[in-house]
């Protein structure tokens, strides 16, 4: 699993890295932009001020995700890696170019373990899949592992478990895959590549949504054949070995894979995160377990019904940080009057989508954080009522006065949190606590 006989310099002193660091019995070097003067941790590691970086004296780097391309230390090093790279890089041929990925249902074969499975198996490396999207990785991410779990399965990457903390003798590696581990990452790649729809985001970092698309997209360059890439309709893909599914419903899913979405408690958004699960299941094991799936957890943050003492809906999508997630919250509840709260770091996305979403349906914005001004041209352009509430507790207080059990207020921001919060978990956290005490 990559090559691990060099101890790497690490850049960034976070959660990936420091991870690593920990495999690797302590003792590592960092470079990390919040490190004025060198000092040593606990663990014997020694960290430096990025600037402190000297290409000459280093003969591989492990870079963490967030670090932007035009970042110096990026810019002078010679020999970097993404953390996929670092475990997963030049992975052997696991699927034989003669071995189709999808089960031929009409000649009355029934595969019950994917060729690849065995042959990952036989190499004592993990089978991986990737993961990635704009909205919904996370969920889609649990639901597999879920699903998967009595396989062996675990769960890591952007979801919150680094590589190196992952089972290296686990037989499935369900991998939540950002953009930034993408973009940085050029050998690795997935043995299943599962892509979510997209809209732009994070173009602080990426700079233009063709750029962030392209990132989606990459793994797709060095699959091989016999690997499934199962990517949303219409995206421009690259040249690739794989074997591409493009889907643009549900309606093409469960005729694809021969799936049942009657069967499932879900719906909008999660009940295509749960039948792009139940589609790789069938790929792998030909099975779909509606039953198991059903019994599923979501995470917290994420479209979270809460009742008040009045009998009032509350909801907690604090997790919707980008446009889409918005929108697709917006969606669920557009058939009753909408109190949504709005606001915070946009990362600089147009949000004009979601506002022609918006301009039909009956509700009233709350706009809070970084963005408010963008957000009140926004309504003024599209004709829409805005309150300026600035804070998530004002806007709360604002919302307790005119709220009534036929009305949602709901607290979805297509923002990132960072301007007032130390994290969506914060946010929602918060606007939980403040429903609780009215």
């Amino acid at each position: 699993m990559g090559t691990k006989q060099l101890k790497p310099v690490l850049f960034g002193y976070g959660l990936t890295t420091r991870a690593i660091a920990r495999q690797l019995g302590e003792g590592c070097i960092f470079f990390d932009d919040k490190c004025n003067e060198p000092y040593t941790d606990d663990k014997g590691n020694r960290i430096y001020p990025s600037s402190m970086f000297d290409p000459d004296k280093s003969q591989l780097e492990v870079t963490t995700p967030s670090l932007k391309p035009d970042h110096p230390l990026l810019q002078k090093a010679k020999h970097v890696l993404s953390e996929y790279d670092y475990f997963l890089g030049n992975k052997p041929l696991l699927c034989p170019p003669t071995v189709p990925i999808i089960q031929n249902t009409d000649d009355g074969d029934v595969r019950t373990q994917h060729p690849a499975m065995e042959a990952s198996r036989e190499r004592k490396t993990p089978f991986t899949i990737w993961i990635s999207g704009t909205n919904g990785k996370t969920t889609t991410t649990q639901m597999l592992t879920h699903l998967l779990e009595k396989r062996g399965a675990v769960s890591g990457g952007n979801i919150g478990t680094p590589l190196a903390e992952l089972d290296p003798d686990a037989p499935l590696w369900v991998l939540e895959t950002s953009s930034f581990t993408l973009h940085h990452t050029q050998t690795a790649s997935p043995n299943i590549y599962l892509l979510l729809p997209i809209t732009p985001d994070h173009l602080d970092w990426h700079g233009t949504p063709e750029a962030y698309e392209a990132d989606k997209l990459k793994p797709l360059i060095t699959m091989k054949e016999g690997e499934l890439a199962l990517v949303p309709k219409g995206l421009n893909l690259p040249r690739t070995h794989a074997y591409v599914v493009e889907y643009d419903s549900n309606d093409f899913l469960c005729r694809y894979f021969d799936l049942d979405a009657a069967q499932l408690n879900y719906k909008g958004a999660f009940l295509q995160d749960a039948l792009l699960s139940l589609a790789i299941t069938r790929v792998l094991f030909d099975e779909t377990d509606y039953t198991l799936l059903n019994t599923f957890k979501r995470d917290s943050h994420r479209q979270e019904e809460i009742y008040d003492s009045r009998n009032r809906l509350w909801v907690n999508d604090s997790k919707a940080t980008n446009l889409d997630a918005a929108i697709q919250a917006v969606k669920g509840y557009s058939d009753q009057y909408i109190h949504l709260i709005l606001g915070g770091d946009d990362k600089g996305v147009d949000l004009t989508p979601l506002f022609e979403l918006l301009q039909p349906l009956k509700l009233t914005l709350y706009s809070i954080g970084a963005n408010s001004e963008k957000l009140k041209a926004l309504s003024g352009q599209f004709n829409i009522d805005l309150k300026e509430a600035v804070t998530l507790d004002n806007a709360v207080r604002l919302i307790d006065k005119v709220h009534t059990q036929k009305s949602v207020a709901l607290l979805s921001p297509a923002a990132a949190s960072f301007d007032q919060f130390k994290s969506y978990r914060h946010r929602g956290e918060t606007f939980v606590s403040l429903v609780n005490a009215l």
